[in-house]
């Protein structure tokens, strides 16, 4: 292959990784995700394995590097081992996706299996600049009520697989791809979503301030007080107040602090319970990150979160890793990890019974298992106290807004999304984001939301079901390549393969 020659093929697979990247906030512009998959689906033509593996990296490359930027300030070495490492899982599950007619069939599967494995692993993994998160505001991402976000990534491949074959005049396997995805959509919406029981006032409150501040350098006592000067601008009774994540920092449990006093006295002024993100110090090595519910009389029902950031709240093996990183800026104590079932009980304008009501604590919203841990504990509602204003750029507060969406629609409850410095957002079952604020000003939304009972599918099913598919559609793929299920031309037509590159 000449120099000009491979300079178009990876200008070709940069470009599908750059649409790619372009489908998923803070751009969103979601269409591009099947053109994206076309021109990877199309590098991929009758080429041996490794020649897939070295495309598709770089595809993915290209796709997650810009996505993913964000991790850049937290730990800059990292950042380069998270993409490289990623983008390896995609080579890797490509390999596994045939050459010919058989891999319309297979990379939709493939997707499937490395968006599943990068959410999951190394050290919990990191689902967000996700195919599916490019959805969450499309039609396709009702899809997530039948299979969670993972089926979502797994139709935007069928999508552009379809898209792939009618750019190749292959009618049938394009008309039989949109099929698939036209099916899923609309069986997503007839499926079941749960009911309401009754309605309830929420105020979510946003102090506002500077993005981009970490503890070590902010007074915690002014980020507290902007919370409270803030929640002077709720209006008329309200049944619930719901605080960010980690605005109220003491050493020492928070009953014995100042500010337990005051959070009492601000209840009571406003006859509602108000749940505060606490972080409380243990030790020279560990604190919590709770969200605690406050009432007049003292402290009522409290979670620890219990998926923490990498290198963010703790430092995964972190003796090796203090070694190596020199002054890289490590945290300095590790946030101990949580263990109960991601539910508060809340008496909603101080009044029994306690209302179930599901929590997931900033990060933990980009995971599906702890979003339906909650619901499938009787929540009525999904509470997402956060705290994106250390987080360089806003794609991690945009990308955040985007998995509540698809949150919301797995779980058929409303989302309640609190943040100190944006962004906070009341998100409807449907997943259509009825209130937004913006980044750094202080805000209070105000919203009547639904108590909502009754399982979806999705939060009956889990990620099972879409990971099967995925592997079941990657071994059907195989199958045609092999001929067993039937004659395997390639799609394209094409000749016998030139040397791999």
């Amino acid at each position: 292959m000449s120099w000009r020659d491979r300079t178009l093929l990876a200008a070709r697979c940069i470009g599908a990784g750059l649409l790619l990247c372009a489908s998923v906030p803070p751009w969103g512009w979601w269409p591009l995700a099947f053109v994206g998959v076309a021109l990877w689906d199309g590098v991929l033509a009758d080429r041996p394995v490794w020649s897939r593996f070295r495309r598709t990296w770089l595809v993915t490359a290209a796709w997650l590097f810009p996505s993913m930027l964000w991790m850049w300030d937290l730990t800059a070495p990292g950042y380069v081992v998270a993409c490289s490492a990623y983008a390896a899982y995609f080579g890797v599950a490509t390999m596994a996706v045939p050459p010919g007619r058989g891999r319309w069939v297979a990379l939709p599967g493939a997707i499937v299996v490395a968006e599943l494995a990068r959410w999951t692993f190394p050290f919990g993994g990191v689902p967000l600049a996700t195919l599916a998160m490019g959805q969450a505001a499309a039609p396709l991402g009702q899809a997530a009520r039948l299979g969670n976000a993972l089926l979502v990534s797994g139709l935007v491949g069928v999508g552009g697989v379809a898209l792939a074959a009618a750019a190749r005049r292959r009618w049938r396997p394009a008309a039989v791809a949109a099929g698939v995805v036209a099916a899923t959509v609309l069986l997503a919406l007839v499926a079941p979503r749960g009911s309401a029981v009754g309605t309830f006032e929420a105020a979510l409150v946003q102090g506002g301030g500077p993005q981009r501040t970490r503890a070590a350098d902010t007074d915690e006592r002014e980020v507290f007080e902007r919370h409270l000067a803030a929640s002077e601008d709720i209006e008329g009774p309200v049944d619930v107040v719901l605080w960010p994540e980690n605005v109220v920092s003491v050493e020492g449990p928070l009953v014995e602090a100042e500010e337990q006093a005051e959070l009492e006295d601000l209840s009571a002024e406003l006859g509602a319970p108000v749940i505060v993100g606490v972080t409380e110090g243990v030790s020279d090595t560990e604190f919590l990150n709770a969200s605690i519910v406050i009432t007049p009389d003292g402290q009522g029902d409290r979670y620890d979160k219990v998926l923490r950031v990498p290198f963010g709240e703790y430092v995964p093996l972190r003796s090796l890793v203090e070694r190596l990183a020199g002054d890289a800026g490590l945290p300095a104590r590790d946030a101990r990890a949580g263990t109960d079932t991601a539910l508060l009980e809340v008496p909603l304008a101080l009044e029994p019974p306690d209302v179930p009501m599901a929590i997931v604590i900033s990060w933990e919203v980009f995971f599906t298992t702890r979003a339906a841990d909650g619901v499938a504990a009787d929540g009525e509602v999904l509470l997402n106290p956060t705290n994106g204003s250390s987080y360089w750029l806003t794609q991690v507060q945009t990308q955040q807004v985007a998995s509540s969406r698809l949150r919301a629609i797995e779980s058929g409850r409303w989302v309640l999304q609190a943040a100190p410095t944006g962004f906070s957002a009341v998100v409807e079952p449907g997943g259509e984001v009825l209130e937004r604020t913006a980044i750094s000003e202080r805000a209070v939304l105000q919203a009547t939301v639904e108590r909502r009972t009754g399982d979806t599918i999705a939060t009956r099913v889990g990620q099972l079901p879409a990971l099967l598919a995925g592997l079941a559609a990657m071994a059907v793929g195989w199958a045609l390549a092999t001929g067993r299920l039937g004659r395997s031309p390639d799609p394209a037509g094409a000749p016998p393969a030139p040397p791999a590159t």
